[in-house]
């Protein structure tokens, strides 16, 4: 594994994050919203690996920029309805912000070096 990729690292603490913080929901939403957040911070990861390891990264890092999207709306409806405090709100949505920036920056470098 090439573990050494920025965006790796900082999503595998976001990841431990979300984990630990969905197992925490009310049982009433475990098998929805909570099941959900977290199978689409596992797909994230899953599409991150797909990024490093193959040449043609453009659609993976764009559907990344995607789940990262739904995560956010997932994690304001969470935040909405108190399965998450405001605090957590904040925390989860600066790190998915970061995340997003690295991202985007990824993406620009392969569109660049697409385009040459």
């Amino acid at each position: 594994m090439k573990e050494n990729y920025p965006i790796y690292e900082k999503w595998t603490k976001v990841l431990d994050w979300i984990l630990s913080t969905v197992e925490k929901y009310p049982k009433s939403v475990r098998f929805t919203l909570a099941t959900k957040i977290a199978n689409m911070g596992l797909d994230v990861m899953e599409k991150i690996i797909e990024a490093i390891y193959t040449k043609r990264r453009l659609y993976i890092l764009r559907s990344i920029n995607l789940y990262i999207e739904k995560l956010r709306i997932f994690f304001r409806i969470s935040m909405e309805r108190r399965y998450i405090s405001i605090n957590q709100y904040e925390h989860i949505t600066r790190e998915l912000n970061e995340v997003g920036m690295m991202v985007g920056g990824w993406l620009k470098v392969e569109a660049d070096r697409k385009s040459v």
